[in-house]
């Protein structure tokens, strides 16, 4: 395992769309390995393949809860909403209240391919949309209902 260097706010890479994994092979795995090491590393709660410069629909998220792993994930269900503070290690020590839903729930393959359904509530439905969102070229603070701070 790798730790990989995060990409900020400004990187024009952080706009586009990551491209759809085909194939779950090794370096699928090596990618996901160090993507949970960076996490941890960065003290974060997600992480998006596209955070560490490739352009693969691949999320990690650990909220305490030990490390999750999503591969092409998508959000089949929305219910309710939230108002919460929300950062990103993209752009460090900037953070916003957003919109969000409540829960969600998420379809994704694993690293060998496998379906998988995952429901989250609260923070970890809010980690599943911001990921999901860098995975489309989507940043927090579009989703920012008050002014950004600094901490």
């Amino acid at each position: 395992m790798a730790l990989r260097n995060i990409v900020k706010v400004g990187d024009p890479i952080l706009t586009k769309t990551s491209r759809k994994v085909e194939k779950f092979d090794e370096r699928l795995a090596t990618l996901i390995d160090d993507m949970i090491e960076t996490l941890y590393k960065y003290e974060g709660v997600g992480l998006a393949a596209v955070q560490v410069g490739v352009l693969k629909r691949v999320v990690v998220i650990d909220i305490g809860e030990g490390p999750m792993e999503l591969v092409n994930p998508e959000i089949t269900l929305e219910e309710g909403e939230q108002r919460e503070k929300e950062g990103c290690l993209s752009l460090p020590g900037k953070w916003g209240t957003t919109l969000r839903p409540m829960k969600v729930q998420v379809k994704a393959q694993n690293r060998c391919g496998k379906w998988q359904v995952f429901t989250g509530e609260g923070l970890k439905a809010r980690a599943f949309c911001h990921e999901i969102d860098h995975l489309n070229g989507i940043l927090f603070t579009s989703h920012v209902i008050d002014e950004i701070t600094e901490e």
